[in-house]
C-alpha cells in the first residue's frame, strides 16, 4: 500500500548525495567500530590462517601451495587509506567525483589510515607476512601510493612489487582477478581484505548474480575474506544501473529508485 504523503510530505533534500555517507564516515562511532571490528577478525583469522598450509584465501590460487611464502592481498582506498577528506571537498562543492581533482589528491599523498589498518597491517608483516596493495589507481599514481603508504608507517617489502598498479602489466586491467592470479602464483594467500566486492571476485555481473556470489562464498565472509564499510563510491552502485556508462543522473537515480523494496 503506497504512502499517503499529503500536505505532511517530507521537504527533498538538494545536497550532494555523498554528503551525509562521507559524514558517516568521517564522524560516526559506527563507521570506526566497523572498521575495527574488520580488522580485528582478520587479526583472529591470520593466526588460524599460518597455522593451516592448506589455507588459502584467493579464489585465484591452484596447484600445491602449501611450502609458498605467506602473503595477504589488499584494496588501498578505503580500505588502508582514508580518502574521506578528498569525498568531502566534493561534498562540500555539490559536486561526486572528478579525475583531475582525485589525481591531485592522490599526489599529495595525505591521505590517512582507516582505522585499525595500520596496527593489523604492522603485525602481519612483523609475523613474516607480505602484503600486496593491490587497488584501481593507474600506474602514474604507483610512486604517489607508495609515498602516501610509507608516510603513514605501512610495511612495503623494498624488493617486491607490492603496489602492482593498473595498467603495470598489459593484462592487469581494473579486474583485480589477472593481479590476484600472479601473487597467488608466487604466494600462498592468506587473506584478501577490500571495501568493494571486485577486490574479491569479478563483481561485474548483474546485481542478481553478485548476490548469488556472496552466498556462494558464505563461509569466506570474516574468515578469509575481510569488508571493510564503505558508503561512499563502488560497483555496488554501478551494479544498480548495470554497469551502463553515458546514463545522465536524472536516469541514474530513476534506476535505482526502481531497485528499492519499498513494500508497497
Amino acid at each position: 500500500m503506497a504512502l499517503a504523503l499529503g500536505a505532511c510530505a517530507p521537504k527533498r533534500a538538494l545536497v550532494s548525495p555523498i554528503l551525509y555517507p562521507t559524514a558517516w564516515v568521517q564522524t560516526s562511532a559506527e563507521y570506526e567500530a566497523a572498521a575495527r571490528q574488520a580488522f580485528n577478525a582478520a587479526a583472529r583469522a591470520l593466526d588460524a590462517a599460518l597455522a593451516d598450509s592448506t589455507w588459502t584465501a584467493a579464489l585465484e590460487q591452484t596447484g600445491d601451495f602449501a611450502a609458498l611464502p605467506p602473503a595477504i592481498i589488499t584494496d588501498v582506498d578505503e580500505t588502508m587509506l582514508d580518502n574521506s577528506p578528498f569525498e568531502a571537498r566534493m561534498a562540500r562543492a555539490g559536486l561526486v567525483y572528478d579525475d583531475p581533482a582525485f589525481d591531485t589528491w592522490v599526489e599529495s599523498a595525505e591521505a590517512g589510515p582507516v582505522p585499525g589498518a595500520l596496527e593489523f597491517a604492522t603485525e602481519a608483516a612483523r609475523r613474516g607476512v607480505t602484503i600486496f596493495y593491490v587497488s584501481g589507481r593507474g600506474q602514474a599514481s604507483e610512486e604517489a601510493t607508495r609515498r602516501n603508504l610509507e608516510r603513514r608507517g605501512f610495511p612495503l617489502d623494498p624488493d617486491v612489487d607490492v603496489v602492482p598498479a593498473t595498467g603495470e602489466q598489459p593484462e592487469w586491467t581494473s579486474d583485480k582477478t589477472s593481479r590476484r592470479a600472479w601473487i597467488a602464483s608466487r604466494y600462498r594467500v592468506l587473506l584478501v581484505i577490500g571495501d568493494d566486492f571486485n577486490d574479491f571476485a569479478n563483481g561485474r555481473v548483474p546485481l542478481e548474480r553478485r548476490a548469488e556470489l556472496v552466498r556462494e562464498n558464505a563461509e569466506r565472509w570474516g574468515r578469509r575474506w575481510i569488508v571493510i564499510p564503505n558508503p561512499i563510491y563502488g560497483s555496488w552502485e554501478r551494479a544498480l544501473y548495470d554497469f551502463e556508462s553515458g546514463l545522465s543522473d536524472a536516469e541514474k537515480a530513476r534506476r535505482v529508485a526502481e531497485r528499492l523494496d519499498a513494500r508497497e
